[in-house]
């Protein structure tokens, strides 16, 4: 859903993504100024014309991604064609992607995992955890020959993209672009996510791992510890529904991919993200009034549960444990 440019949700959102750039990034901007790697954009093969200024650019580029409006609306609020929009779109995101994603979305090392354990504990209340894991179906329009592959459980076309963000509410590992289709458990398979001596929190599209822990299905007779560890799990698993609306709300692009090639998508997926943090990281205002754009366009969610094949039989002793803790520490 294209969202009207009139729209003063729209208009804010974009305009104070674009502050924040301008703010966070003068290094970045006086690089390519100088005539180094112009944001990265001279490795893709970027023929921007000389007199278009780094900072049009990139606001071009932002305007989209915070708006979804279609180039040919875009085009004369800049003064440049549609096909220019375009290339902004494309080499910004790929120029974000190259040099902020080791800034703002990396794995974390040893020491940092240490931090985001106290981090998640003092927030949500979750012990020995360093972050929520969750999927996000972004609707796009794709080839008729591949309809079948990008069509999810719930009947509509979608990218996949498998996320996981700290206590804080940042994304820390991105899997992006893969056909709706796909199960999460699936997903989780072929991504970079690996197995540590800290915990996940997952919901029941995820396997129970020693690592991933997720809900007692609410379908058996549970003892009324089962039931606190539920809704322990449940109220930390919310850092992350909570990241995709901010994430959807700020980056509107997110809300339906029509113009976009699926050549693109996982780097213009990835950006989004990484701009997110970007926003979260240098306390860029979020207007709650953002969030009312992205209800419209919600669309029912694939909840397929993950194959007991998949299942860790020691992962039961590990969430056993997790019972037994909440049950005694008293804490709310």
């Amino acid at each position: 859903r294209a969202i009207p440019i009139t729209s003063d949700c729209a208009r804010a959102s974009a305009e104070s993504n674009l502050s924040c750039l301008s703010h966070c990034f003068p290094a970045v901007i006086s690089s390519a100024r100088m005539g180094l790697t112009g944001l990265g954009l001279a490795h893709h093969g970027a023929h921007f014309h000389s007199t278009l200024p780094l900072e049009k650019r990139v606001a071009v580029a932002l305007w989209h991604l915070a708006t979804n409006v279609e180039y040919q609306t875009i085009s004369p609020l800049f003064g440049v064609g549609p096909a220019t929009v375009q290339t902004c779109v494309r080499e910004v995101s790929y120029a974000v992607v190259l040099l902020l994603k080791p800034l703002y979305l990396r794995l974390p090392n040893e020491k940092e995992l240490e931090n985001m354990v106290r981090i998640f504990r003092a927030r949500w209340g979750f012990p020995h955890c360093i972050g929520a894991l969750d999927s996000l179906h972004i609707p796009i329009n794709p080839p008729l020959r591949l309809s079948a592959d990008y069509c999810n459980g719930q009947g509509w076309h979608s990218i996949l993209t498998q996320a996981t963000v700290d206590g804080l509410g940042q994304f820390w590992d991105v899997s992006t672009a893969f056909p709706g289709s796909m199960e999460n458990s699936a997903v989780l398979e072929s991504s970079s996510l690996w197995a540590q001596k800290y915990v996940l929190l997952g919901d029941a599209t995820y396997p129970l791992q020693d690592w991933i822990l997720k809900p007692y299905q609410e379908d058996e007779k549970l003892t009324q510890r089962q039931l606190q560890f539920n809704y322990r799990l449940k109220r930390a698993h919310s850092v992350i529904e909570n990241a995709f609306l901010r994430l959807k709300a700020r980056w509107q692009i997110l809300l339906k991919c029509d113009d976009c090639s699926l050549e693109l998508l996982p780097t213009l997926v990835l950006a989004c993200c990484i701009l997110h943090n970007v926003c979260e990281a240098h306390d860029n205002p979020f207007n709650e009034e953002w969030l009312e754009g992205t209800e419209p366009t919600e669309l029912p969610k694939p909840c397929q549960p993950a194959p007991a094949s998949m299942e860790d039989g020691r992962a039961e002793q590990v969430r056993e444990l997790m019972c037994q803790y909440f049950e005694t520490c008293g804490e709310g």
